[in-house]
């Protein structure tokens, strides 16, 4: 095992001591009141099986048999959600096989942040996710489960998923994900229409035309941003069956692995010998194991937060020089779109997560001795599944990609360091994710031109007024001002900027997609322009250097720019599509480097 890593990991361990024994004595307590409902009152009971069938009703009165809780995340109006529909259908159907009973416990808002980039609706992303961590939390606060089944997969719908459940850690609790569609067009052909259209040398209609034979069918979409990242997380933390990330919906192959984790789910419950709580799966080791799958794959940017959400709700406190020092020595590994022009599932087909995981595992780059669904240790993870003869099967994953310009092996790793960086310096802190970024890019020193609305540069676009080097700073758009909305709008002109030979670069307080593209870009900075951030001192021409090679994020002038009077903040609306009802959580919010989480 890589002694940096140990160490990095003891160190966690060390900071977290007080949080994490509190919630594990808290766990342990709850774990020994055994079979949940056997508490429940006969009122309280009735209650919760009355709409069941007779012979369900006999299992829940007997106690005896394994209840199994569903947390839903469908709707069908996102294509990555759509594959849910049939799935509580299905899965009671798994659990009456298994002499066992399954009930819906709660539904989870899935708000899609490819729908509401650009628009007011963006502005209530984030804090969806504590909304969904709450909604699980509701979903099964009533004490009816043996065991539970969350069904996620989007952007800020896994991580709220796993915030709450993990408020349930006594229960064992196993993810099932729904899969990618199919691929449409290549990624690389999707962004250069977006150039096109943003030239001017394109209409909408075909633009539309392109994006919807990029987004076709049911299932996520095929790039690497922040759903697909849920997934890698979820497999990596041995919280879903090995190999089930990326196999695509509606197949016989999906159906066999969301039986499989059925009968998981009904093994792995106190009232047996195989008890795997949730609780003693999600540790410090995970966690960073988690971290380092992030960086080894170049994943989404927000996990930069999430991550840290997630790991507070089970008692580690995780930070972003966590992030940075495992970056350092996390070789980057895998060429997916944006890093790269493979989608999801050319990378399945190229052994996919468990030959990433047993790369990282002979390498000693990630922890082996952790607990997962299927049991201790996580050589499991490196099996494959197929069919035989209609019967899902497993065996070896194999030892070399089938394509190495995609997932590589250690010796020919993208780079000796993983794709994501901390910059610091007078500006503050913030993440900028290189691994889509050329070398000649990571450095960038120009003027600063200042904006508080992402639509206020598309416009400066539009009337030819940013064909030169700049530093873009969006201000104002952090999770205390506008509930960070994510700016991948931008990245088109951006890139067009970039391509013209212009030296360009974004600082924002708010967030880019986790498919973030090939320009540099500081993202997150803490402290925001609402926190009194200088960064709400900064005026048009202020010299600003990013600098990815050294990480430092600075403004050159400094002693003047502190020495200005306080700039009046904008007039920041916060009205219509729902977003007045989220004034009080902006308030609440931490800062981007905290999680910008109102739960911790």
């Amino acid at each position: 095992m890589n002694n940096k890593i140990i160490h990095i990991t003891k160190r966690i361990i060390n900071r977290s001591k007080k949080t994490r024994e509190s919630y594990i004595k808290l766990m342990k307590t709850l774990a020994k009141k055994g079979v949940s409902r056997s508490g429940l009152s006969c009122g309280n009971l009735a209650h919760a099986m009355a709409a069941c069938s007779e012979s369900d009703k006999l299992n829940l009165m007997a106690e005896q048999k394994a209840n199994i809780g569903i947390i839903s995340s469908y709707n069908d109006m996102l294509s990555a959600h759509k594959p849910y529909e049939k799935y509580p259908e299905q899965l009671k159907i798994y659990a009456k096989e298994y002499n066992a009973v399954a009930q819906v416990a709660g539904a989870v808002p899935a708000m899609c942040d490819g729908v509401t980039q650009g628009e007011a609706g963006m502005d209530l992303s984030l804090f969806s996710r504590d909304v969904i961590a709450l909604s699980t939390a509701i979903g099964l606060s009533h004490n009816m489960f043996d065991s539970v089944l969350c069904l996620g997969i989007c952007d800020k719908i896994v991580p709220g998923e796993l915030i709450g459940a993990l408020k349930f850690g006594y229960l064992p609790i196993i993810f099932v994900p729904g899969g990618p569609m199919k691929t449409g067009i290549s990624n690389e052909e999707k962004a250069k229409v977006r150039r096109a259209f943003a030239s001017g040398e394109i209409d909408r209609q075909a633009l539309l035309k392109s994006e919807s034979k990029a987004y076709h069918s049911s299932g996520t979409c095929t790039f690497y941003g922040t759903a697909n990242s849920n997934q890698m997380l979820m497999e990596i933390m041995g919280l879903q069956l090995p190999g089930s990330s990326f196999v695509n919906p509606d197949t016989e192959h999906r159906s066999a692995l969301n039986k499989e984790a059925v009968r998981l789910a009904i093994e792995s419950t106190n009232q047996g010998n195989n008890y795997r709580p949730l609780y003693e799966i999600v540790d410090e080791k995970a966690i960073v194991n988690a971290i380092i799958g992030l960086l080894a794959s170049g994943g989404s940017t927000n996990h930069t937060l999430h991550l840290i959400a997630i790991a507070r709700a089970a008692g580690i406190i995780i930070n972003w020089e966590d992030f940075s020092d495992l970056s350092e020595i996390t070789p980057s590994l895998v060429k997916m779109y944006p890093n790269g022009s493979a989608d999801v599932n050319y990378f399945h087909a190229c052994g996919g997560m468990p030959l990433l995981i047993k790369t990282l595992l002979n390498e000693g780059l990630l922890h082996r001795d952790v607990n997962t669904i299927l049991g201790h240790g996580l050589e499991k993870f490196t099996k494959e599944s197929y069919l035989k003869n209609g019967v899902l099967t497993w065996r070896d994953c194999p030892n070399e990609s089938a394509d190495q310009s995609v997932l590589c092996s250690i010796y020919n790793a993208f780079d000796k360091s993983g794709g994501l960086k901390i910059l610091k310096g007078n500006l503050g802190i913030s993440v900028i994710k290189t691994s889509a970024v050329k070398l000649k890019h990571w450095h960038v020193e120009a003027p600063a031109l200042v904006f508080e609305d992402q639509n206020e540069i598309i416009e400066a676009f539009n009337k030819k007024e940013l064909f030169k080097d700049f530093i873009a700073v969006l201000r104002y758009q952090g999770p205390k001002a506008k509930g960070m909305p994510e700016l991948h709008r931008l990245t088109p002109i951006l890139s067009i900027l970039q391509n013209n030979g212009h030296k360009v670069a974004l600082v924002t307080d708010g967030r880019m997609s986790g498919a973030s593209g090939k320009v540099p870009a500081a993202i997150h900075l803490s402290p925001e322009a609402s926190d009194g951030g200088i960064l709400s001192k900064l005026k048009d021409g202020d010299p600003l250097i990013l600098n990815a090679k050294t990480g430092e994020l600075n403004c050159l002038n400094e002693k003047e720019v502190l020495n200005r009077a306080e700039a009046e903040p904008p007039s920041i609306i916060q009205e219509g599509q729902g977003r007045e009802l989220f004034s009080n959580l902006r308030n609440l919010a931490s800062s981007s480097d905290n999680g910008a989480s109102i739960l911790f």
